[in-house]
């Protein structure tokens, strides 16, 4: 059975300001649309993703999501989805979805697809809670009133017999159709995570829903001091009367930093993304690794918050140099000077690097990233 989730995002999103449709703007720090996109995505029933955008908005999908399938919508929501489901072709079942509503769970859509054995449509509904009036101040009953969530699931021809066969008003939704030609639609429970974002205020009120997982990861990382070498460290060239050996220019206080970052989201260390053996890291600038590193932490909707490094050596005296290398990690994370703790220390004499035959770097990161993983 074949299962795809079309996503509208179409819109000029007029209503919440600024120069970009809302369905592109960052929502803790990622593409509005990519939330709802990467939920859809990562579950195991769906089969197919596509979006419906708007004409001249290839270039913003193609930067918040560069593999993303897509067709350009109409000049309503109805013509928007009618062009989705030329673009399928055939399935089995769909779910229609509106990218302005970015917290999608599993549970929603495990709900949606299996209510379908049973109806040709399935949409999730809120109870409403606030009192309702008529714009002249009559109270309206609200027993039997729902609100009306997306995604909406349908068996795939019910939905498309529906748009084929259109000719009334501008429906408000999909299900709308479905029950106008006679198809059934059933009720399922919603999910407060799927209120949708339409006003600016909307954004910092769907932020605050996230909530916020912090997580702090440690690096560590030793080279060994050679003739012949130059010295880098945490991103700035030390004049030494020697430098540090390694495959890349062997900087083990972004290295170390690298792994610190890394670290906060479990991706393994800088070997396994920058491997040794590979040539073409041969000498190579270790900013590009915190950078990398720090661009899968961005990519989840995460921020680095903090980050701390302390420089084992006894030679050289790193305090000259020390604001340097806080303002070159400040510029490689795109953080503020204060975030980033720049120490040194030494081993009193004892160990390797006491003995001055090279230096050592611990580091610790502290990340921010969304509670609510896509």
């Amino acid at each position: 059975m074949k299962t795809v989730a079309l996503i509208v995002a179409a819109g000029k999103g007029e209503r919440i300001g600024g120069t970009l449709p809302k369905q592109f703007t960052l929502l803790a720090g990622r593409p509005m649309l990519a939330w709802s996109y990467a939920a859809l995505s990562a579950n195991p029933a769906i089969d197919d993703v596509l979006v419906v955008i708007g004409d001249g908005q290839e270039p913003l999908l193609g930067s918040a999501l560069p593999s993303a399938r897509f067709v350009l919508g109409g000049a309503t929501r109805r013509e928007s989805v009618g062009r989705g489901l030329e673009g399928i072709g055939q399935a089995d079942r769909i779910l229609v979805h509106d990218a302005a509503r970015p917290f999608l769970s599993a549970k929603v859509i495990d709900r949606l697809l299996a209510a379908l054995d049973q109806a040709d449509g399935a949409v999730p509904v809120l109870p409403v809670a606030d009192t309702l009036v008529t714009a002249d101040g009559v109270n309206v009953p609200r027993d039997g009133i729902s609100r009306v969530q997306t995604p909406q699931a349908f068996r795939f021809d019910a939905l498309r017999r529906a748009h084929v066969g259109w000719t009334g008003s501008e429906p408000t939704d999909d299900a709308q159709m479905v029950r106008t030609l006679g198809g059934s639609v059933t009720l399922v429970q919603g999910d407060a995570m799927l209120e949708k974002v339409t006003w600016p205020a909307d954004f910092a009120a769907a932020e605050a829903r996230i909530g916020w997982d912090t997580r702090s990861a440690t690096g560590f990382d030793v080279h060994r001091l050679a003739d012949g070498e130059e010295l880098w460290l945490g991103g700035v060239r030390i004049p030494h009367t020697q430098g540090l050996s390694g495959h890349s220019d062997a900087d083990v206080a972004l290295h170390a930093l690298t792994d610190a970052v890394l670290g906060t989201i479990a991706e393994g260390d800088i070997g396994l993304h920058f491997p040794p053996s590979d040539p073409k890291w041969r000498g190579a600038e270790s900013g590009q690794f915190l950078r990398h590193a720090a661009s899968l932490v961005e990519a989840r909707g995460g921020q680095i918050i903090f980050v701390d490094v302390t420089i084992i050596c006894e030679a050289p005296k790193i305090g000259p140099y020390r604001e340097a290398i806080r303002n070159r990690i400040a510029e490689l994370l795109r953080l503020s000077t204060d975030r980033v703790s720049v120490k040194a220390t030494t081993t009193e004499r004892l160990g390797f690097t006491g003995r001055g035959e090279g230096i050592a770097t611990q580091a610790v990161a502290t990340v921010r990233l969304p509670g609510v993983q896509p």
